[in-house]
């Protein structure tokens, strides 16, 4: 519980307690804060506006916050339409629970979604600031940041490539390299486009 409401909001934003959710033996969720049942999806609404949430068994009282989420997923890629889960992604996630690598692969994925998220952001941005200036204006800025998520994408399939003892050190070294190389095209990126 601690873990979710440090993730939900900067240290700079006031925090808003997570929503407490009670799942009941009926599998119906009770979300305690508008004192009503709800959904998974309206779960999965609270999710995409930025609420944060908790979900307790009622019963035992166990945080059961990450089936639910996991819950969520499943339903949204049953929905049909646009997956956001390749099945090859899917079968390489599944191939690391009980490897070595385990431990280490939550706490990147978190990252590399964060750093999606930023860059995605930064697009929307940008986008609403050609907007704003009466029309669309292709400009070269948005080529280059499709770019770099693809690039960023690429780093981290990569990354589900079995390693090898051997080149662990290599790797470490590649992705610390790499690391400052993007720190600096964020720095001459963030110089070019000025105050804002």
């Amino acid at each position: 519980m601690a873990e979710q409401a440090a993730r939900a909001e900067p240290a700079a934003a006031p925090q808003t307690p997570p929503v407490v959710v009670k799942k009941y033996a009926n599998r119906r969720l009770y979300n305690t804060e508008s004192s009503s049942y709800v959904t998974l999806e309206d779960l999965a609404n609270m999710v995409r506006a930025g609420r944060d949430f908790v979900v307790f068994d009622a019963k035992s009282g166990e945080d059961i916050t990450r089936s639910v989420l996991t819950q969520i997923i499943v339903e949204e890629e049953a929905k049909g339409g646009a997956s956001l889960l390749p099945e090859g992604f899917l079968r390489q996630l599944i191939g690391f629970y009980g490897d070595s690598l385990q431990s280490v692969l939550p706490r990147y994925l978190e990252d590399a979604m964060s750093g999606f998220a930023r860059q995605q952001e930064q697009m929307r941005r940008a986008m609403g600031q050609a907007m704003g200036m009466g029309g669309f204006l292709p400009f070269p800025g948005f080529e280059e940041l499709g770019k770099q998520n693809m690039a960023m994408l690429e780093r981290a399939m990569s990354l589900f490539a079995p390693f090898r003892p051997a080149d662990q050190a290599q790797t470490v070294e590649a992705l610390r390299a790499e690391v400052e190389r993007l720190k600096q095209e964020l720095a001459e990126a963030k110089a070019k486009s000025g105050p804002g």
